[in-house]
């Protein structure tokens, strides 16, 4: 192979990575390659170190070595003597490697001038507790992140002497029992050449060992995602004035907002500090001031309270990215931050606790491109000159505060925006045209939850590039506007509770690009457009509470679908095979309070990850299908208010209502991107589905999290009959269970005492017979339950527990029931035999002779009084005498008590 280089005598590097080269290795004595200084072999699959070594001798001039991404899994044979020309090796790239120690070793032995090392990602086979790691005494700069070694302590405590004149030392991102580091020991500051030290991501605890206090040459410290604690006031960082890059974030240092401690680091310009303490101003002296010009500031997340704003800020002149959100500061709007900070960049204050009215800066600041002061309390207009002050924003969020007002005109002059987030304030009138024309690269605009009116936007439209509209919770009106249709990649549309009137537009379907349509709660009317069958990539589809009519498309089985919530409209007709059919990845389907008719298909165990059927109030019909028990995936199931008929499967145990909640079980919320950072949108804002269901005999509103904690069983207001299988005693996981208002006859199963986590147990209005098992005052969540209105007889389980928060009213309409809070039982002593007898067959009467006897008997007697009175004349005349007594006797007093006196004129 390389004898086709040979005429190459001048070449300096050759990259061969990503070839199949196993069997590498340079025939000896070849010198095609003399001045060959860079090599490149990474992904070539090498498995024997001892062939490469011997060939890179064929190389005297090598300086750079690339091998990451492969496999040495030999042990090292090679001698000095044999590599005696491999000595010029400075930079050498292990990366993603396996190797075994003895690689390393020889490497050390026969390249003293080796001064990079990089071995992030490898399997560094061979070596126990630090024993054996080779000497590199001319390394300046080694990576390990994530390496997978058995490195600790003790590697540590011999560093600085295997390795004295490192200046560079990244172990960031260590693997949990491996190259796991658990506290930074005093072997590491004997290294007093170090520039750089990179501990990040590791298991760091305690504090900060005072010897670090001896790298005086240090520049750059990042402890950042450990354990880390103690106060910086009392730290070796107050010795280290040399620094310039101070990354402590996600630790538990206390950490005073003054910076006072660092004042004297005249050198720093980046201090990166989020998710520690802290502490309120410490400055002895007002006349104190920093030595340093930061350009970076990340306080962010200190969960300190009380703190005023930085005064150190006042001093700054160089910032270009500040962060102090969730830190819950006093005072207004730093304005006076934008004028001092002409390159300032990003300014995050976000639920700092600021208040009073959104003030700029008087003059333009043309740097600025990310803004955001979200859920403070800010007051009053947001200023009409915002668009001439701030004309670079790509970002600007200031949601969630209590501005009134309009929204400025002058966001059209931003013609670089992106993101505008105004939700959740008191803003009031229109959208301006202005921003829908000038905005042409806006592509997230929220608005929702504001005062807003009238149409969403004129003809005049140019927001080609919107991904993300959200315009909930206002007071829009008319039509959605058919300039929408021009916004390709539109992704998200949220126009829930609004006015909006007219019906769906076709040309939805046409914005291939959507994932979520949210439409509920507004006048919108007609049918779901066919269309909508071609949005491949729809994972939400909210059109609930309108008043959509026809039925649902026969096409609609889209694969990508997660949720559909129909509910509240006018739909008919049946559930149709190509509707939803095959729809694996729907989880919450939701078409209740609509006019469905038919019965409950047998396709429906094909949709595989259901977790959500919600049915009810419809008027299908049928048996309650078997195959509603083939969705393993099953939490939640509302049959109610339909007219089924059958009896109620016993094989819902096969779903996970019987399964105990794990989080793996919950739902996925979807994210929206909503937060820029250095040119790039990250996802960060939640939407939750919502829906309707009812428990403890109301009818709530669920969404968010609970919905990965809420199941339940409704089949109620049906025909259903038959017993109740004991199996659903079975569906411990469900906190209601609602069969009232069928035809279920049979006793209560004594297995209901195994549902522990149940809240909610309706079995009212019904024909069920014999006692309430004993056994259900182990329900100790039980906070409603219900048998009223069945055939129970017998004594109520004894009134304590649960038992001992159930009234009257969990029991009427069972004539033989008896026991608190029903008047007590009789003394078994006192009771006929025959009605012991009965009772210990758990049945005192049968219902339908006693209704039967009834009517014979009432019939009898009035036929009896008809028969007196036609024979007895006496008693006739006396009957038809009080007849006329009552008749006038009720005249008059509807004549002087009911009727109003009338006057004459």
């Amino acid at each position: 192979m390389f004898a086709e280089f040979d005429s190459l005598s001048n070449l300096e590097e050759l990259d061969m990575s990503g070839n199949e080269i196993d069997n590498f290795q340079v025939p000896q004595g070849y010198g095609g390659l003399r001045k060959l200084k860079s090599l490149h072999l990474s992904r070539v699959g090498i498995r024997d170190g001892s062939k490469l070594l011997r060939s890179m001798g064929s190389f005297p001039s090598l300086n750079t070595l690339y091998l990451w991404g492969n496999n040495f899994t030999e042990t090292m044979t090679t001698t000095t003597q044999e590599l005696h020309n491999f000595t010029n090796l400075e930079y050498l790239t292990l990366d993603h490697s396996s190797l075994h120690i003895s690689l390393l070793q020889s490497i050390a032995s026969i390249s003293p001038s080796l001064k990079n090392l990089s071995m992030c990602g490898c399997e560094i086979n061979g070596v126990v507790r630090g024993q054996g790691f080779p000497h590199f005494k001319s390394l300046e700069h080694l990576e390990m992140d994530d390496a997978r070694i058995a490195l600790n302590t003790s590697f540590l405590q011999i560093i600085g002497e295997l390795m004295p004149s490192l200046k560079y030392l990244s172990l960031s991102y260590s693997t949990p029992g491996t190259n796991s580091i658990e506290i930074l020991d005093q072997g590491l500051c004997s290294l007093m050449h170090m520039q750089e030290l990179h501990i990040a991501h590791n298991d760091l605890r305690g504090s900060l060992p005072w010897c670090l206090a001896n790298m005086t040459s240090l520049r750059i410290l990042d402890v950042s995602s450990n354990q880390l604690t103690g106060s910086i006031s009392s730290s070796p960082l107050i010795h280290l004035t040399s620094i310039e890059e101070l990354r402590l974030s996600d630790n538990h240092f206390r950490i005073p907002i003054s910076l006072e401690p660092l004042f004297n680091h005249s050198r720093l310009q980046i201090f990166d500090a989020y998710n520690n303490e802290i502490n309120a101003e410490i400055t002895q002296s007002p006349s104190l001031t920093p030595n340093f010009q930061l350009s970076h500031l990340s306080l962010s997340f200190g969960y300190g309270d009380g703190v005023t704003f930085p005064k150190f800020l006042y001093h700054q002149h160089d910032l270009v990215n500040v962060d102090l959100s969730h830190i819950k500061m006093n005072g207004g709007f730093p304005n006076w931050l934008l004028e001092n900070n002409t390159r300032l960049e990003t300014l995050s204050l976000v639920n700092d606790s600021l208040a009073g009215p959104f003030r700029l800066p008087i003059h333009s600041h043309k740097q600025l491109r990310l803004l955001d002061v979200s859920n403070n309390n800010f007051q009053g207009h947001i200023p009409v000159e915002i668009g001439d002050i701030l004309p670079s924003l790509i970002s600007f969020n200031i949601s969630m505060n209590a501005l009134n007002g309009s929204i400025p005109s002058s966001f059209g002059n931003i013609n670089s925006l992106q993101i505008l987030d105004l939700s959740n304030n008191q803003l009031i009138g229109e959208i301006p045209e202005h921003l829908a024309v000038g905005c042409v690269n806006l592509e997230y605009l929220t608005l929702s939850n504001n005062n807003l009116e009238g149409h969403m936007f004129t003809r005049n439209f140019n927001l080609t590039n919107l991904r993300w509209l959200q315009l909930e919770s206002n007071h829009f009106v008319g039509e959605i506007p058919q300039s929408l249709s021009k916004c390709s990649s539109l992704e998200g549309l949220y126009l829930n509770n609004n006015s909006l009137s007219g019906k769906i537009p076709r040309w939805l379907g046409n914005l291939k690009g959507l994932k979520h349509i949210i439409m509920p709660e507004n006048h919108l009317e007609g049918p779901i457009p066919m269309e909508f069958c071609q949005l491949y990539s729809l994972q939400l589809l909210d059109i609930s509470d309108n008043n959509i009519s026809g039925s649902l498309p026969s096409c609609f089985h889209l694969l990508s679908i997660e949720q559909v919530h129909l509910s509240k409209n006018m739909l008919r007709g049946q559930l149709k095979r190509g509707t939803f059919f095959n729809c694996s990845s729907l989880v919450t389907l939701d078409l209740s309070y609509n006019r469905l008719n038919g019965s409950i298909p047998n396709w429906v165990d094909g949709l595989s990850q259901l977790r959500h059927l919600i049915l009810g109030h419809n008027n299908l019909e049928g048996e309650v299908p078997v195959q509603l028990c083939g969705l393993n995936q099953l939490q939640l199931l509302d049959l109610s208010n339909n007219n089924l008929h059958g009896h109620i499967p016993p094989c819902f145990d096969n779903t996970t209502l019987h399964e105990s909640y794990s989080n793996s079980s919950s739902l996925k919320p979807f994210e929206i991107s909503l937060v820029m950072e250095s040119g790039m949108i990250y996802a960060e804002k939640q939407i939750h589905e919502i829906f309707e269901f009812t428990t403890k005999n109301i009818a709530h509103i669920y969404q968010g999290k609970v919905l990965s904690l809420l199941s339940g069983l409704d089949l109620s207001c049906n025909k259903l009959i038959g017993h109740i299988p004991p199996q659903i005693g079975n569906l411990t996981r469900i906190q209601t269970l609602n069969l009232s208002h069928n035809n279920l006859i049979g006793s209560i199963p004594s297995t209901f005492s195994n549902l522990k986590q149940i809240e909610s147990l309706d079995l009212s209005y019904n024909k069920l017979n014999g006692k309430i098992p004993h056994q259900l005052m182990e329900l100790n969540a039980l906070a409603v339950f219900s048998v009223a209105y069945n055939n129970l007889s017998g004594e109520i389980p004894e009134c304590k527990a649960q038992f001992a928060t159930f009234n009257e009213r969990s029991y009427e309409g069972n004539t033989f029931l008896c026991g608190l809070p029903l008047p007590i039982c009789r003394s078994p002593a006192t009771m006929p035999e025959a009605s012991i007898g009965n009772e210990r067959d758990d049945n005192l009467i049968d219902i339908d002779s006693f209704f039967i006897t009834f009517t014979t008997s009432y019939i009898i007697v009035i036929f009896g009084i008809v028969i007196v009175l036609y024979v007895n004349s006496y008693w006739r005349h006396r009957w038809f005498y009080f007849v006329e007594m009552w008749i006038t006797s009720c005249y008059y007093f509807v004549v002087d008590n009911l009727i109003p006196t009338r006057f004459c004129h």
